[in-house]
Order: structure tokens, then sequence, then C-alpha cells
């Protein structure tokens, strides 16, 4: 096997598991957000390499880290943690129907 043919494989490995990884986490999104978390829980021990608990930290699922209402993107994101706004001024406005021309 040629160096350039060897070099075409790993590469065409690796787009292909990162397609498949992208598409996981697309159709399946729960599950990998938990398979993620048990691998970052997995590396982010106390007994672990320093390098091995970063690499557990930096895997770590967004909504892990905020602990927020899972929406991943922090606190009040999806307003369900803020307080209620009073509500906008909804006058009721009439249809108005115009014919085809």
């Amino acid at each position: 096997m040629s160096s350039f043919a060897l070099i075409q494989a790993v590469v065409i490995g690796l787009v292909v598991a990162f397609s498949t990884w992208q598409a996981f986490r697309k159709l399946l999104p729960q599950t990998s957000r938990r398979l993620l978390a048990r691998v970052s829980a997995a590396l982010d021990r106390p007994a672990r390499s320093v390098v091995a608990r970063r690499l557990g930290r930096w895997l770590q699922p967004t909504e892990a880290k905020s602990g927020g209402c899972g929406s991943g993107d922090g606190c009040s994101s999806c307003g369900g943690c803020a307080p209620a706004k009073p509500a906008a001024d909804a006058a009721e406005q009439p249809l108005h129907f115009r014919p085809r021309q």
C-alpha cells in the first residue's frame, strides 16, 4: 500500500466518522447528550490524569455546565426562569379582505 493510499484511507475514514457522529447528534440528540455526559464523567474523575480531566470537562454537555433548565444557553434563555413580563397591549385588529385582481 502506497503512502498516498494510506493517507487517503485515513482522511476518508475521518470524514465518514465525523459525518456519522453529526448524524447521530442530529437524529438522536438526547441519546448523544447522555453518551457524551457518560464519557465526560468517566474522564473527569480524581484518579485520572490532568489531561484526561480537562478533556472530560471540555466534553461535558452544555446544560450540565450551566445547570439551567436544559436549554444549554444559560439562565433565562427560554424565558421560563425569568420573571413574567407584562403582556403587550394586544388591541384587536380587524381583518381586511381584498378581492383578487
